[in-house]
Protein backbone atom coordinates (compact mmCIF):
# COMPACT_ATOMS: atom_id res chain seq x y z
CA UNK A 1 0.00 0.00 0.00
CA UNK A 2 3.02 2.50 0.13
CA UNK A 3 3.22 4.22 -3.16
CA UNK A 4 6.52 6.22 -2.71
CA UNK A 5 9.37 7.06 -0.22
CA UNK A 6 9.55 10.75 -1.35
CA UNK A 7 10.20 13.33 1.46
CA UNK A 8 7.37 14.72 2.80
CA UNK A 9 6.05 18.64 2.45
CA UNK A 10 3.04 19.09 3.95
CA UNK A 11 2.69 19.25 7.88
CA UNK A 12 -1.52 18.71 8.52
CA UNK A 13 -2.75 20.61 11.78
CA UNK A 14 -6.39 19.35 13.11
CA UNK A 15 -7.73 22.35 15.46
CA UNK A 16 -11.80 21.51 14.38
CA UNK A 17 -12.32 20.51 18.09
CA UNK A 18 -14.60 22.00 20.51
CA UNK A 19 -12.27 22.42 23.38
CA UNK A 20 -14.59 21.82 25.95
CA UNK A 21 -12.18 20.75 28.97
CA UNK A 22 -11.73 24.23 28.85
CA UNK A 23 -14.56 25.89 29.40
CA UNK A 24 -15.94 28.63 29.94
CA UNK A 25 -12.32 30.33 28.26
CA UNK A 26 -13.46 28.34 25.12
CA UNK A 27 -16.53 29.79 24.91
CA UNK A 28 -15.65 31.66 22.43
CA UNK A 29 -11.56 31.27 21.74
CA UNK A 30 -10.40 28.67 20.32
CA UNK A 31 -8.30 26.46 22.50
CA UNK A 32 -5.65 26.75 20.21
CA UNK A 33 -5.64 30.11 21.26
CA UNK A 34 -4.68 30.26 24.93
CA UNK A 35 -1.10 31.15 25.39
CA UNK A 36 1.66 29.16 26.94
CA UNK A 37 3.60 31.84 28.54
CA UNK A 38 2.58 34.52 25.60
CA UNK A 39 2.60 32.52 22.80
CA UNK A 40 -0.29 30.67 21.57
CA UNK A 41 -0.14 27.04 21.70
CA UNK A 42 -1.40 26.78 18.17
CA UNK A 43 2.10 28.57 17.14
CA UNK A 44 4.45 26.17 18.96
CA UNK A 45 2.83 23.55 16.83
CA UNK A 46 3.20 25.01 13.48
CA UNK A 47 6.74 26.50 14.53
CA UNK A 48 7.20 22.39 15.08
CA UNK A 49 6.78 21.60 11.07
CA UNK A 50 8.65 24.78 10.22
CA UNK A 51 11.65 23.72 11.83
CA UNK A 52 11.29 20.06 10.56
CA UNK A 53 11.39 21.46 6.88
CA UNK A 54 7.52 21.79 6.41
CA UNK A 55 6.52 24.95 5.25
CA UNK A 56 3.46 23.88 3.49
CA UNK A 57 0.96 24.02 6.47
CA UNK A 58 -3.08 23.10 6.11
CA UNK A 59 -5.01 23.35 8.93
CA UNK A 60 -8.59 21.28 9.75
CA UNK A 61 -10.82 24.14 10.96
CA UNK A 62 -14.29 24.60 12.18
CA UNK A 63 -17.04 26.68 13.59
CA UNK A 64 -15.44 29.86 15.85
CA UNK A 65 -11.77 29.19 14.51
CA UNK A 66 -11.49 32.59 12.72
CA UNK A 67 -8.71 34.07 15.44
CA UNK A 68 -6.45 31.37 13.92
CA UNK A 69 -6.62 32.66 10.87
CA UNK A 70 -6.44 36.01 11.91
CA UNK A 71 -3.16 35.15 14.15
CA UNK A 72 -1.44 34.07 11.07
CA UNK A 73 -2.11 37.25 9.10
CA UNK A 74 -1.03 40.49 8.96
CA UNK A 75 -2.60 43.07 11.50
CA UNK A 76 -1.99 45.92 9.80
CA UNK A 77 -3.01 48.89 11.95
CA UNK A 78 -1.09 46.86 14.81
CA UNK A 79 2.08 46.90 13.02
CA UNK A 80 1.77 50.72 11.71
CA UNK A 81 1.13 51.74 15.43
CA UNK A 82 3.99 49.95 16.55
CA UNK A 83 5.93 51.25 13.99
CA UNK A 84 4.89 54.35 15.44
CA UNK A 85 6.46 53.93 18.07
CA UNK A 86 9.28 52.38 16.89
CA UNK A 87 8.49 49.44 19.24
CA UNK A 88 10.73 47.28 16.63
CA UNK A 89 10.89 44.07 19.06
CA UNK A 90 7.04 43.80 19.94
CA UNK A 91 6.67 44.63 15.99
CA UNK A 92 9.07 41.34 15.34
CA UNK A 93 7.04 39.28 17.58
CA UNK A 94 4.00 40.35 15.47
CA UNK A 95 5.14 39.81 12.29
CA UNK A 96 7.13 36.65 13.28
CA UNK A 97 3.65 34.01 13.01
CA UNK A 98 2.79 36.04 9.36
CA UNK A 99 5.98 35.22 8.02
CA UNK A 100 6.23 31.28 9.81
CA UNK A 101 4.71 29.23 6.92
CA UNK A 102 2.51 29.17 3.95
CA UNK A 103 -0.58 28.43 5.50
CA UNK A 104 -3.93 26.93 4.25
CA UNK A 105 -7.24 26.29 5.56
CA UNK A 106 -10.16 23.82 5.20
CA UNK A 107 -13.08 23.08 7.27
CA UNK A 108 -14.30 19.88 8.82
CA UNK A 109 -18.29 20.53 8.91
CA UNK A 110 -19.77 17.74 11.02
CA UNK A 111 -16.97 17.29 13.88
CA UNK A 112 -16.92 13.21 12.70
CA UNK A 113 -13.18 12.51 14.75
CA UNK A 114 -9.52 12.69 13.62
CA UNK A 115 -9.72 10.35 11.22
CA UNK A 116 -12.51 12.32 9.39
CA UNK A 117 -10.40 15.88 10.05
CA UNK A 118 -6.87 13.71 8.69
CA UNK A 119 -9.41 12.79 5.42
CA UNK A 120 -10.57 16.48 4.98
CA UNK A 121 -6.79 17.20 4.01
CA UNK A 122 -6.74 14.35 1.03
CA UNK A 123 -7.65 17.04 -1.93
CA UNK A 124 -4.66 19.91 -0.57
CA UNK A 125 -2.32 16.47 0.39
CA UNK A 126 -2.72 14.93 -2.88
CA UNK A 127 -0.25 11.49 -3.56
CA UNK A 128 2.50 12.39 -1.12
CA UNK A 129 3.48 11.52 2.32
CA UNK A 130 2.07 14.30 4.87
CA UNK A 131 2.65 14.85 8.44
CA UNK A 132 -0.08 15.09 11.13
CA UNK A 133 0.55 16.93 14.12
CA UNK A 134 -2.12 17.60 17.29
CA UNK A 135 -2.46 20.64 18.65
CA UNK A 136 -2.63 19.40 22.10
CA UNK A 137 0.76 17.67 22.12
CA UNK A 138 3.89 20.69 22.27
CA UNK A 139 7.13 18.63 21.87
CA UNK A 140 9.96 20.57 23.27
CA UNK A 141 12.28 22.27 20.28
CA UNK A 142 15.10 20.96 21.99
CA UNK A 143 13.82 17.38 21.41
CA UNK A 144 12.72 17.70 17.84
CA UNK A 145 11.05 14.35 16.55
CA UNK A 146 9.67 14.99 13.44
CA UNK A 147 12.88 15.06 11.67
CA UNK A 148 13.31 11.16 13.12
CA UNK A 149 10.42 10.31 11.76
CA UNK A 150 10.81 11.69 8.41
CA UNK A 151 13.93 9.48 8.17
CA UNK A 152 12.32 6.50 9.39
CA UNK A 153 9.57 6.91 6.23
CA UNK A 154 12.76 7.61 3.46
CA UNK A 155 14.40 4.38 4.86
CA UNK A 156 11.24 2.16 5.14
CA UNK A 157 8.31 3.95 3.12
CA UNK A 158 4.66 3.29 4.92
CA UNK A 159 3.69 5.58 7.82
CA UNK A 160 5.46 6.51 10.91
CA UNK A 161 3.94 7.15 14.24
CA UNK A 162 5.37 8.72 17.22
CA UNK A 163 5.45 6.02 20.20
CA UNK A 164 5.95 7.14 24.17
CA UNK A 165 6.11 4.79 26.86
CA UNK A 166 4.07 5.50 29.71
CA UNK A 167 2.44 3.78 32.74
CA UNK A 168 -0.10 1.07 32.46
CA UNK A 169 -2.70 2.52 34.39
CA UNK A 170 -2.71 5.39 32.06
CA UNK A 171 -2.80 3.65 28.80
CA UNK A 172 -6.62 3.79 28.52
CA UNK A 173 -6.41 7.91 27.62
CA UNK A 174 -3.91 7.04 24.36
CA UNK A 175 -3.88 5.02 21.62
CA UNK A 176 -2.02 1.65 21.87
CA UNK A 177 0.40 -0.08 19.69
CA UNK A 178 1.68 -3.42 19.70
CA UNK A 179 5.14 -3.56 19.02
CA UNK A 180 7.86 -5.71 17.56
CA UNK A 181 11.62 -4.79 16.68
CA UNK A 182 12.32 -3.31 13.32
CA UNK A 183 16.02 -3.50 12.99
CA UNK A 184 19.68 -1.93 14.60
CA UNK A 185 18.19 1.89 14.11
CA UNK A 186 15.85 1.56 17.33
CA UNK A 187 12.81 1.80 14.82
CA UNK A 188 9.97 -0.20 16.28
CA UNK A 189 7.02 -2.33 13.56
CA UNK A 190 3.49 -1.99 15.23
CA UNK A 191 2.08 -4.77 14.51
CA UNK A 192 -1.77 -3.80 16.19
CA UNK A 193 -3.37 -0.43 17.37
CA UNK A 194 -6.10 -0.07 20.41
CA UNK A 195 -8.17 3.50 20.78
CA UNK A 196 -8.07 3.91 24.16
CA UNK A 197 -7.79 -0.02 25.66
CA UNK A 198 -9.75 -0.97 28.57
CA UNK A 199 -7.50 -0.56 31.42
CA UNK A 200 -6.00 -3.72 31.81
CA UNK A 201 -6.07 -4.76 28.24
CA UNK A 202 -3.50 -2.93 26.69
CA UNK A 203 -0.76 -4.62 24.37
CA UNK A 204 1.78 -2.92 25.56
CA UNK A 205 3.28 0.19 27.39
CA UNK A 206 3.41 1.95 24.30
CA UNK A 207 1.50 5.13 23.59
CA UNK A 208 0.98 6.81 20.06
CA UNK A 209 1.62 10.61 20.93
CA UNK A 210 0.33 13.83 18.48
CA UNK A 211 2.73 13.22 15.72
CA UNK A 212 2.10 10.84 12.65
CA UNK A 213 3.89 11.14 9.15
CA UNK A 214 1.41 9.03 7.37
CA UNK A 215 1.57 7.55 3.58
CA UNK A 216 -1.02 9.01 1.27
CA UNK A 217 -2.61 4.91 1.19
CA UNK A 218 -4.23 6.08 4.32
CA UNK A 219 -6.62 8.16 2.40
CA UNK A 220 -7.96 5.15 0.82
CA UNK A 221 -8.58 3.69 4.00
CA UNK A 222 -10.21 6.27 6.01
CA UNK A 223 -12.34 6.63 3.02
CA UNK A 224 -14.13 3.08 3.85
CA UNK A 225 -13.09 3.26 7.70
CA UNK A 226 -16.42 2.73 9.60
CA UNK A 227 -17.43 4.63 12.32
CA UNK A 228 -15.51 3.42 15.74
CA UNK A 229 -14.89 4.07 19.05
CA UNK A 230 -17.11 7.54 20.28
CA UNK A 231 -19.69 7.16 17.24
CA UNK A 232 -16.17 8.86 15.41
CA UNK A 233 -13.61 8.04 12.61
CA UNK A 234 -10.93 6.68 14.35
CA UNK A 235 -7.55 7.17 12.71
CA UNK A 236 -5.95 4.68 14.67
CA UNK A 237 -8.54 2.14 13.26
CA UNK A 238 -7.27 3.20 9.70
CA UNK A 239 -3.52 2.55 11.24
CA UNK A 240 -4.76 -0.78 12.00
CA UNK A 241 -5.39 -2.01 8.98
CA UNK A 242 -2.30 -0.68 7.90
CA UNK A 243 0.09 -1.94 10.29
CA UNK A 244 -1.98 -5.50 9.85
CA UNK A 245 0.21 -5.31 6.11
CA UNK A 246 2.99 -4.81 7.61
CA UNK A 247 3.15 -0.80 6.68
CA UNK A 248 3.24 0.99 10.34
CA UNK A 249 6.64 1.69 12.07
CA UNK A 250 7.02 3.76 14.77
CA UNK A 251 9.30 6.04 16.30
CA UNK A 252 10.16 5.71 20.57
CA UNK A 253 10.28 9.25 21.54
CA UNK A 254 11.80 9.98 25.27
CA UNK A 255 12.42 13.93 25.07
CA UNK A 256 10.36 16.41 26.68
CA UNK A 257 6.20 16.60 26.04
CA UNK A 258 3.93 18.77 27.12
CA UNK A 259 -0.17 17.86 27.29
CA UNK A 260 -1.68 20.81 26.89
CA UNK A 261 -5.20 19.27 26.39
CA UNK A 262 -5.38 18.62 30.11
CA UNK A 263 -5.98 21.10 32.51
CA UNK A 264 -3.40 20.82 34.83
CA UNK A 265 -0.89 19.91 32.53
CA UNK A 266 -1.23 22.62 30.54
CA UNK A 267 -0.49 24.92 33.54
CA UNK A 268 2.56 23.00 34.19
CA UNK A 269 3.58 23.41 30.84
CA UNK A 270 3.30 27.23 31.59
CA UNK A 271 5.17 26.95 34.12
CA UNK A 272 8.31 25.01 33.06
CA UNK A 273 8.16 27.05 29.90
CA UNK A 274 7.84 30.64 31.81
CA UNK A 275 10.76 29.25 34.28
CA UNK A 276 13.33 28.58 31.14
CA UNK A 277 12.75 31.90 29.65
CA UNK A 278 15.70 34.10 29.46
CA UNK A 279 13.73 37.58 30.19
CA UNK A 280 11.62 35.91 32.76
CA UNK A 281 12.72 33.16 34.13
CA UNK A 282 15.15 34.58 36.60
CA UNK A 283 12.16 36.67 38.52
CA UNK A 284 9.93 33.98 37.80
CA UNK A 285 11.77 31.33 39.54
CA UNK A 286 12.35 33.62 42.78
CA UNK A 287 8.83 34.36 42.93
CA UNK A 288 8.10 30.68 42.88
CA UNK A 289 10.43 29.51 45.35
CA UNK A 290 8.97 31.83 47.52
CA UNK A 291 5.21 31.09 46.56
CA UNK A 292 6.03 27.05 47.16
CA UNK A 293 7.56 27.98 50.61
CA UNK A 294 4.51 30.08 52.08
CA UNK A 295 2.11 27.39 50.81
CA UNK A 296 4.18 24.84 52.01
CA UNK A 297 3.99 26.38 55.08
CA UNK A 298 -0.15 26.81 55.54
CA UNK A 299 -2.06 24.30 57.52
CA UNK A 300 -3.92 21.84 55.66
CA UNK A 301 -7.85 22.55 55.18
CA UNK A 302 -9.69 20.55 57.65
CA UNK A 303 -11.54 18.11 56.31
Amino acid sequence: MTRNHSRIKKAVIPAAGLGTRFLPATKATPKEMLPVVDKPAIQYVVEEAVAAGLTDVLMITGRNKRPLEDHFDRNFELEDALLRKGDSDRLALVCESTALADIHYVRQGDPRGLGHAVLCAAPHVGDEPFAVLLGDDLIDARDPVLPLMAAARERHGGSVVALMEVPRDKMHLYGCAAVEPAGADGLVRVTDLVEKPEPGTAPSSYAVIGRYVLDPAVFEVLARTRPGRGGETQLTDALRELAAAGAVHGVVFSGRRYDTGDRAEYLRTTVRLACEREDLGEDFRDWLRGFVDTELRQPEPAA
